[in-house]
């Protein structure tokens, strides 16, 4: 682990957002704000916004994604909590419909060098490290921050992917 991913008794943790329902955009930037108003946490870096295909069911629209670095006291279930309660604030619903259209989507990514596997929390979360969608705004803010079970930093991740995303104005 690198040192600038703990401080004393708060940890960096890496989210990604996504959104393709409603104002992508204001969807974004209203939950930046969300993020850095929770308790013992403060966003410290925020990607570009980037436009991309959706990944699952057809029909739907592209999504904007994002990456944020927060500074957090929080430990990572009520970091997750929190991520799932600003979704819901959001106006998400979750339909079960895996990969479906959503107007906020938070995931927890990385939570400083700790790999974690409960129920209902894996953190690094299990698909970030395929998906140019999350490995590109990261690879922005937090190029070399490592993956904590494969060891690889989010750049060298994000090199070994070839699908193009167009970045948003």
């Amino acid at each position: 682990m690198t040192a600038r991913y703990v401080k004393g008794d708060r940890t960096e943790a890496a989210i990604a957002l996504g959104s393709n329902l409603g104002d992508r955009e204001a969807s974004l930037r209203s939950a930046v704000a969300a993020l850095d108003a929770l308790p013992h946490t403060n966003v410290r870096r925020v990607s570009r916004f980037h436009e991309t295909d959706p990944v699952g069911p057809p029909g739907q629209g592209r999504y904007l994604n994002a990456a944020v670095v927060v500074s957090t006291g929080l430990p990572p279930r009520r970091l997750l909590e929190a991520l799932l309660e600003i979704e819901r604030q959001h106006g998400r619903v979750r339909t079960g419909v895996r990969n479906g259209p959503r107007t906020l989507d938070l995931d927890l990514a990385l939570y400083g060098d700790q790999a974690i596997e409960e129920v209902g929390l894996e953190v690094p979360h299990p698909r970030f490290a395929a998906r140019r969608f999350v490995l590109l705004p990261l690879a922005e803010i937090a190029p070399q921050w490592r993956h904590p079970i494969l060891g690889a930093s989010v750049e060298s991740l994000l090199h070994r992917l070839d699908e193009p995303v167009e970045s948003f104005p």
